[in-house]
């Protein structure tokens, strides 16, 4: 028997993310239990049968249901005011995950062009070798959004901020376009987190999370989420508990102490983000900062009005190209050059040759990801010592791009 968690319906997001989810066992434990173990014991045949026909509630096999687990699920569905979560083994299990629980063959997808690569390759080359098609339009052009639209189309795709330029897609319009056409809105909400927005109550019908990012929080573990109505969920659910992208109950726990402090670190990453890109669109040496708390950013308004803050990724174009934002990246002490994103370290990646390597050269150029554009993760450190790396960097590019006479 555990003791079930209290009622959380009026709770704010800052108290779900420390208290959802929270199902004591007999021990009394204070933090969350973790259980490390594949599979569940059954005090008779009875009960086994019971379990496996699922007239009977309770545990069976880790790959389908795992308590630790399961009070994640519960939390970040708390977190996003949604009926149910189904847990994965990582952002991209979450993607693959729900396009395999909602899709068949022969359906049609229509996505912003300006997600993450790995998006892009799941959705062009390995889905469409399943019949499944993918058409890509530009996230804030909702004409594009609706020419694209067939009598197939079952689902709609974006990221909002997108990965790498910040773009903001308009969710409460795009999901006012998917219910009229019979189809599902699934939003990647990795960037804001449900402190920082939550598609699900402007319209969308499923958010995806990679946990990952800021969920963990310290760049600790891989994990997915994809939160929405049960109803919605059960393709998504059968599919993990049958072809075993689940996540696993380590993973979950060090997911589930790092949601404790989400709300404090999304209020940090937003300032340090804000001061860093107000200071970049000062600098000779950049020529654009995309960024959606800044009044140059063209959707600021729509941000506003979507998110509590503007979050904490921010991307600039170098004068110089590829020979400056290399420079940069080598100079740098702080920043931390890798891919991820969401980590308390501020982290630096050129997206077009890591991120976006693989899509081609036409597609970066339709989505604006140039040779001279970096991506920030801003993180938890002093914003001064953030700057001061930041303005060492930009004195090698400047070297760099006069040296290349960009």
């Amino acid at each position: 028997m555990t003791e079930k968690s209290e009622p959380h319906g009026k709770w704010r997001p800052e108290t779900l993310a420390i208290r959802a989810g929270v199902h004591r066992s007999a021990e009394k434990e204070h933090a969350e239990a973790l259980f490390l173990t594949s599979s569940f014991v059954f005090d008779s045949a009875e009960e086994a049968a019971a379990r496996f026909a699922g007239t009977s509630p309770g545990n069976i096999y880790a790959r389908f249901t795992n308590p630790t687990v399961r009070a994640l699920e519960e939390r970040l569905a708390a977190l996003e005011g949604a009926e149910d979560c189904v847990a994965t083994a990582s952002g991209m299990a979450a993607c693959l995950t729900t396009f395999m629980g909602l899709l068949q063959a022969g359906d049609h997808i229509v996505a912003s062009r300006s997600i993450f690569g790995s998006t892009i390759q799941l959705l062009q080359n390995i889905l469409g070798r399943f019949g499944l098609e993918t058409t890509f339009v530009a996230l804030d052009d909702l004409a594009a959004w609706r020419r694209a639209l067939r009598p197939n189309t079952r689902l709609l795709y974006l990221e909002t901020p997108s990965n790498p330029l910040t773009e903001i897609g308009d969710i409460s319009a795009l999901a006012a376009m998917a219910r009229e056409h019979g189809a599902s809105l699934v939003v990647d909400n990795c960037f804001c987190t449900p402190v920082l927005q939550q598609p699900l109550a402007l319209g969308a019908d499923l958010v995806i999370h990679s946990n990952t990012k800021y969920l963990d929080g310290q760049g600790r573990t891989l994990g997915g989420a994809i939160c929405g109505r049960k109803e919605l969920l059960a393709g998504p659910r059968n599919f993990v508990r049958t072809a075993g992208p689940s996540l696993s109950p380590f993973n979950a726990w060090v997911q589930l102490k790092g949601l404790e402090t989400l709300a404090l670190r999304m209020e940090r990453h937003s300032h340090n983000a804000l001061e860093l890109a107000r200071w970049l669109e000062q600098r000779e040496e950049v020529a654009r900062v995309y960024f959606p708390g800044l009044a140059s950013h063209p959707q600021q308004v729509l941000a506003e009005r979507q998110q509590r803050l503007p979050g904490g990724i921010l991307s600039f174009d170098l004068r110089g190209g590829q020979a400056a934002a290399w420079a940069l990246m080598n100079a740098v002490e702080i920043f931390s050059r890798t891919a991820n994103l969401g980590d308390a370290k501020s982290t630096i990646t050129h997206p077009a040759s890591t991120t976006h390597g693989r899509v081609s050269a036409e597609a970066r150029a339709a989505a604006g990801i140039g040779d001279g554009l970096l991506r920030l993760s801003v993180g938890l450190e002093h914003v001064d010592d953030l700057r001061a790396d930041l303005a060492r960097g930009l004195e090698a590019a400047a070297t760099a791009a006069a040296s290349s006479g960009a």
